[in-house]
């Protein structure tokens, strides 16, 4: 399959109901966040997309990223026994590493796009599970389950977990609004508490804005970044 994101849009234009969950054993031409490659080995990893029909405003619905990102963490934390902490905006690592990342996207309804009920989100997402070995660019940068834990990992147990953690913090944030999503984003979370830099803007990572926007103290500012990658200080890992 070239990308479960773009089979999932194609089956959103014809009318798929919310949570049908599109799953690859390998992309062509999977999509990461800013136009990356994701990288996987065949059969090695969970690669699935969601077609979310959401009750939230559009202006929203970026915030379902993060009630991702906590589900990610909650089922590897179930299934697997890691401590997995979350990266500003949509990454999960284990042991500084990535081990999942988060593609949210959506794509606005016309007369003509094909698009039922209007316009859904599509949220991909990417767990490195049976991968042993990462090519030299992610040396160091990556990690796997089956590296974490010395375990077989079964990728459709994964599976079930983050769907159900899903399903829940969804509700929530439909429901409550994002406050219990970003305290437990927050509780969560590696990049609060360290200085960093977003695409040249420098500062402490303080918290989460109500639109999730990254909040940066520097001196006596605090400032907002809404996108941006993340590094620490000094460092050049991303």
């Amino acid at each position: 399959m070239e990308s479960t994101q773009s089979c999932a849009f194609d089956l959103a234009g014809q009318g798929a109901a919310d949570r049908t969950v599109v799953v690859a054993e390998h992309q062509t031409a999977g999509r990461g966040r800013r136009g990356h490659h994701w990288q996987d080995e065949p059969g090695a990893n969970l690669l699935f997309s969601i077609i979310v029909r959401s009750s939230l405003s559009v202006a929203r619905r970026p915030l379902l990223s993060f009630a991702a990102a906590v589900a990610v963490a909650e089922a590897l934390a179930e299934v697997v026994g890691v401590e997995a902490r979350l990266k500003w905006p949509n990454d999960v690592l284990v042991s500084a590493r990535k081990v999942a990342g988060i593609l949210l996207e959506s794509r606005s309804a016309t007369p003509n796009s094909g698009l039922a009920d209007g316009a859904p989100t599509i949220i991909g997402i990417g767990v490195n599970v049976a991968q042993a070995r990462f090519g030299p660019e992610l040396a160091g940068l990556a990690t796997s389950l089956v590296l974490e834990s010395g375990r077989t990992v079964p990728r459709d147990e994964v599976l079930d977990s983050l769907l159900h953690h899903f399903d829940r913090w969804r509700a929530t944030l439909e429901r409550d609004g994002f406050a219990p999503v970003r305290e437990r984003w927050l509780a969560l979370a590696e990049t609060i508490g360290r200085e960093v830099r977003v695409d040249g803007q420098m500062g402490l990572a303080v918290g989460l804005d109500e639109d999730g926007a990254l909040l940066l103290r520097d001196a006596d500012r605090t400032h907002r970044v809404v996108a941006g990658t993340v590094t620490s200080r000094g460092s050049g890992d991303d």
